[in-house]
């Protein structure tokens, strides 16, 4: 059931992933990487990293994606003008992706280790968010407080950016 929910979870995050890069709208584009963020998540669930996954949806998800978006609107950014086709261009890239899938394919067909059955994870001792703040403030407190100061001077330097002068 586990390696069915992998192959459904990595199919749909790489699929919003692609939407990522191929649609021409700025917001739908950075929806659609929300979406994949969100797969993602799932995926990390499926490993039993609970705190990852939440992590992952709170902050990757949530607040940067808040900040992309509010970034787009800001800057008043268009979809782009549909361009001609180049048909060259569409063979050379159709010529390499078939050419990555026939390796990858001979090299999951070939290797006789993924059909063993992994055992599952032991249990750590200490709890997820125990282990990730006991390491983020003993060991790198000076780094994390300096990215604290970096986010609030970024932030005061886009509402000073987007801040309009009255004439």
């Amino acid at each position: 059931m586990q390696l069915a929910l992998f192959w459904i979870f990595s199919t749909l995050m790489l699929l919003f992933g692609g939407l990522v890069v191929f649609l021409r709208n700025p917001v739908s584009s950075a929806m659609s990487l929300v979406v994949c963020f969100i797969w993602m998540a799932a995926l990390f669930v499926t490993l039993d990293a609970y705190f990852i996954a939440v992590i992952q949806v709170l902050v990757y998800a949530g607040a940067v994606m808040v900040l992309f978006l509010f970034i787009i609107m800001l800057l008043d950014l268009k979809g782009d003008q549909a361009r001609p086709v180049n048909l060259s261009a569409w063979a050379g890239g159709g010529l390499v992706l078939f050419g990555f899938l026939s390796v990858l394919a001979k090299v999951i067909g070939s290797d006789p280790r993924l059909a063993i059955q992994k055992p599952q994870m032991a249990m750590p001792p200490l709890d997820d968010v125990q282990a990730v703040g006991a390491v983020l403030f003993r060991n790198f407190s000076l780094p994390f407080q300096m990215i604290g100061v970096l986010l609030l001077v970024a932030t005061v330097g886009v509402v000073l950016l987007s801040r309009r002068e009255i004439k």
